[in-house]
Parts: structure tokens; C-alpha cells; sequence
């Protein structure tokens, strides 16, 4: 029996709610400005629901997506909800390798495309082809205000009768994304209505959001920051979102003030673009700015404040929490730069490696638990063992008050007022802008250069970007005339354009422990600060 536990929650009639007041709009950047109300949001969320519906699947099968920001996100994300179904999704910018691991990763049945991609080939179109997935394009027309998914034959999928629609449960699992783990295997990450529903309520909370805010959405859809934070807070608190179709630090401002829009979320790397670009005259007044998916420095934290006039609160996320675990609060309460504030909705414990707590201001691991955190990881019981304290009544698998808390793999601590400054990170992610990379995927892709003997990725810190991948390589014998500029372009295709590495030495040896392992952290140091890279 369904409650108000799912996403279809947005659409139904609750106090804030007002079906005729604007929901989205599609600024002049956009290829068809439109705006659109609740009601004809939840029309075309019904239209493509009926459409999906037609092709049969069971309940709990995945449907994958390689679609921009914009309007076609939005409805094939609330639909694919709403017919039972799991939304799968991608990045656009995925190799057609990296769309064949997900669909396949997935089990999906169908994959959604933009208009034009059969004619224009896609690498989704390859990666489905060869796996028999079945695709469509969506197609939104906005001279009829309508929604269409058209086979690769170029015929409309059919309607199925209304009487026929499902409505989600608050356990069915409605979003699955991937996140990198240290193993290189990327992780499924199952998120249910619950769990989304949850996050959004914290994040209304959390910044008091109203029907009368209004948020420019520069973080892409298929990344939990912006679709939790940038679209489904919003809607759940019966405000409005601007999605143009990508970041422009040259349009920000216009399109922000334009649109009357008082905040925004974003990644540090976002951030600073904004302070090296043109500000306008008279700033559009801003509540507040929301940092998250990557650690902000205190010193663009001020440069912020002081160049926006608007108070900056920094957060704390990850997938496996449907993003949002803490936050630095609204004044008058206490923003504190270098710190990512205290939970919000969640229970936050430092731990030990045993799952016990540490002394207030002590160093351990991050710990979260919450109606926001996913139940586990899809098919991977030996990284839930890993990622959830156990409990045990002997203690051995940590206290049992602690049990089902998630270690978020962070090393951090709690100052006097419990906020949590983050220390470093116990799992060698490399975070590029809020993009988790796993360095052991781009050893793989690297060592499948032709000529590369041996390969060791990590991240360098950068001022932009928080960390950029930097790779150390060890060329076979007779390839020694290989140059760094002859396997960057090797690596295209094989993995993504953002986890190429925009620097790779070529050395005779990597330093290796005694025993003969590798420390990405002394590899790091060692190449990186010959370069005067700052670390």
C-alpha cells in the first residue's frame, strides 16, 4: 500500500503544495525555453508512465538513461519511479564500454535516449546494441506540451490505459547509481523512495526550504547532488528549479537573476569558476550558497562570501546516504569553514576500526546511520560486511548500539559543538570535482595501453578541480619512444575524457615497498612534487 513515502509525494496535495505554481523552467539557454507547472509536470510524468508501462517489465527492473539536464531527465527519472520500475542513470559522457558494464551491471531491460541519438550514434546505441537492450528516444514537444518515446524503427511506443498503471511502494528501490570502490569494481548502490524521500525531507529542513525558493540547477542529474539536492528538495517543498542544459559560468548570473532564483548547490570547483568569471553590477540577492560533494578550503569559502554576499554552507554526502549526511546550518546558528557542519536527519558517530566510538575530537572513521542509507550494496555482500558495523552481543563485530551504521571510509574527527571536520580519506578515491575516481579502473585502462608495463594512478591536488588523476608508467621493452601525449590518446574510449590522467611520468621503476607493494600516496609525492605540483 502506498503512503507519502515516494516520489510521487511531489504531486500530491499537502501543505506548500499548489498544483498551478511553477515548477521548472527551462531558461533561454535551454533548446526550447518553457516553463511548467505541478499540474502539467505531473500530466507528462503520468503520459510517459503510461508509455513505459506498455513494454511490459516486472516491477523492480531497470531502466537506464543517457540524457542532459533538462526536461526529458526529469520525467523519465518521476516516471520510471512511478511504474515500479528502477531509474539506471548515466553519465553521458560514458564510453560505450562504460555503458555496456552499467547495463549489464543493471540487468537492464530498456535505455533511454536524447532525440537524435540513432541517427547521430550515441556510444549508448553501440554499448545496447550489443547487448540486446532495448532503446528509445524521448522526444518532448513544446508546441503540444507533450511527451513521446519513439523506437529505433522511428514508430511511437503505444499507450497503456491508466487503469493499468502501478503506484510505487515506500520500499521499492527507485534509483540505482554506481560508485567507484577501492577493489576498481564499481559499487550498485540500490536507493529506494524511502531512502530519497528521507533525504529530501532533511535537506527542506536543513535550509528551511519554501514554495517561495527558487534553485539554478548547475550539478548534473545523473549525479545524487544534483538530483536530490538541485531537483527532488525543491519539488518536495513545492518551489521551482531552472535547469538549463549544462554549467555556463557565462550565462550563470544572467539566467540566475533573470529567473528570480535566491540559491544554488554546487561543487567547490563550480564555485571558483563563479569568482574568475565577470560579476554583474548588481548581484541577484541570494539566502544562502550550498557547497557539497567535494571538501571546500576555508579560503574559498570567504572569497565566496565575500564576492556573493551570502552566507556559504558546506555539506557532507555520498551516494550510499542518497546524498545529504551533514551540513553546516543557516545563521544565526554557526557556519563553520573547514568543518562540514553536523547531521541533519542522521545519527553521525566517529568510530574506531572495531566499530566503537572515539573521545570527542579524536580522529576515525565517518559513520552514518539513517533512513536516507541504503539498505546495501547490490550484489556485493563482501563489501556490505566491509561498509555496515555488524554488532555483536561479545562485541567482536562492535557494540550492537552501533550496528548498521556505515562507514563512509572518511578519517574525521568532532570538535566541541559536534561539527565534523573531515581529515582525509581511508579509501584511495580520487575526488575530481566531485566525481569519485577509482585509481585501480584507470591502472586497468592504462596497462591495456600498448607498451605500458606497469601503471600506478592517484590524485594530485588542485586548486580547481580539488584533486586531478596524475599516473606514473613503466613502458616495455622496445617501446621506449612511447610518449605521455601517444597513451592519453590510447586512453580515449577506453575510460572516460575526466579520468584520463593529465599527467603521466614515464620512469624506469616505481618505488615499491619491501615488500614489493605500491603506496599510491609515496608514488604521489614522489612524482608530483618534482613537477612542483602542490600536494
Amino acid at each position: 500500500m502506498s503512503s507519502n513515502n515516494n516520489l510521487l509525494t511531489v504531486f500530491q496535495p499537502r501543505e506548500g503544495h499548489n498544483p498551478s505554481a511553477t515548477a521548472i523552467i527551462l531558461p533561454s539557454s535551454s533548446p526550447n525555453p518553457y516553463r511548467f507547472t505541478y499540474h502539467q509536470l505531473h500530466n507528462l510524468v503520468l503520459d510517459l508512465q503510461s508509455q513505459i508501462a506498455s513494454f511490459g517489465f516486472k516491477p523492480s527492473e531497470v531502466i537506464s538513461s543517457s540524457l542532459v539536464n533538462g526536461i526529458e531527465f526529469v520525467l523519465t527519472f518521476l516516471a520510471t519511479g512511478a511504474e515500479r520500475l528502477v531509474a539506471g542513470p548515466l553519465n553521458p559522457n560514458y564510453s560505450s564500454n562504460e555503458v555496456s558494464f552499467y547495463l549489464q551491471d543493471t540487468q537492464s531491460k530498456l535505455l533511454i535516449l536524447p532525440r537524435g541519438a540513432f541517427a547521430n550514434p550515441h556510444p549508448a546505441v553501440s554499448a545496447a546494441r550489443g547487448l540486446n537492450v532495448e532503446m528509445a528516444e524521448i522526444v518532448f514537444d513544446p508546441s503540444s506540451c507533450s511527451v513521446s518515446l519513439i523506437r529505433e524503427n522511428g514508430s511511437k511506443v503505444e499507450r497503456s490505459p491508466s487503469s493499468v498503471l502501478r503506484r510505487p511502494l515506500d520500499e521499492d528501490v527507485a534509483l540505482v547509481l554506481h560508485t567507484s570502490g577501492t577493489t576498481g569494481r564499481p559499487k550498485g548502490v540500490p536507493l529506494s523512495h524511502r531512502n530519497l524521500l528521507t533525504t529530501m525531507a532533511n535537506i527542506i529542513k536543513t535550509y528551511e526550504l519554501t514554495p517561495g525558493d527558487r534553485t539554478y540547477l548547475v550539478m548534473p542529474l545523473f549525479h545524487v547532488h544534483g538530483l536530490l539536492c538541485g531537483l527532488l528538495a525543491p519539488l518536495l517543498s513545492g518551489g521551482s528549479v531552472v535547469i538549463p542544459p549544462k554549467f555556463s559560468a557565462s550565462v550563470f548570473w544572467s539566467e540566475l537573476g533573470s529567473n528570480g532564483c535566491n540559491w544554488y548547490t554546487a561543487v567547490p570547483t563550480i564555485h571558483q569558476m563563479l569568482l574568475n568569471t565577470t560579476k554583474p553590477e548588481r548581484l541577484p540577492k541570494l539566502r544562502f550558497i550550498r557547497s557539497c560533494s567535494s571538501a571546500l578550503s576555508p579560503s574559498t569559502f570567504h572569497a565566496i562570501e565575500e564576492a556573493f554576499q551570502a552566507p556559504v554552507l558546506e555539506a557532507y554526502a555520498m551516494t550510499e546516504a542518497s546524498h545529504q549526511m551533514t551540513s553546516n546550518p543557516l545563521p544565526p546558528l554557526k557556519r563553520k569553514p573547514g568543518t562540514v557542519g553536523f547531521g541533519h536527519g542522521v545519527e553521525v558517530k566517529i568510530l574506531d576500526s572495531k566499530g566503537y566510538e572515539v573521545a570527542q575530537g579524536e580522529e576515525g572513521e565517518v559513520a552514518v546511520r539513517g533512513a536516507n542509507v541504503t539498505k546495501g550494496y547490490l550484489n556485493n555482500e563482501k563489501a556490505n560486511r566491509e561498509s555496515f558495523v555488524v554488532g555483536s552481543e561479545d562485541g567482536k563485530e562492535g557494540p550492537m548500539e552501533n550496528r548498521g551504521f556505515f562507514r563512509t571510509g572518511d578519517q574525521g574527527k568532532k570538535d566541541a559543538d559536534g561539527y565534523v571536520q573531515l581529515t582525509g580519506r581511508i579509501k584511495e578515491l580520487i575526488n575530481r570535482s566531485g566525481e569519485k575516481i577509482s585509481p585501480l579502473e584507470v591502472d586497468a585502462a592504462l596497462l591495456s595501453v600498448r607498451g605500458v608495463g606497469e601503471a600506478v594512478s592517484f590524485g594530485m591536488a588542485d586548486e580547481l578541480y580539488g584533486e586531478k588523476v596524475g599516473a606514473v608508467v613503466v613502458l616495455k621493452k622496445g617501446f621506449e619512444a612511447t610518449g605521455e601525449k601517444e597513451i592519453r590518446e590510447q586512453l580515449k574510449g577506453k575510460i572516460s575524457h575526466f579520468k584520463i590522467p593529465e599527467r603521466i611520468w614515464i620512469t624506469e621503476a616505481i618505488p615499491k615497498t619491501a615488500t614489493g607493494k605500491i603506496q599510491r600516496k609515496n608514488v604521489s609525492a614522489t612524482f608530483a612534487r618534482k613537477d612542483g605540483a602542490k600536494l
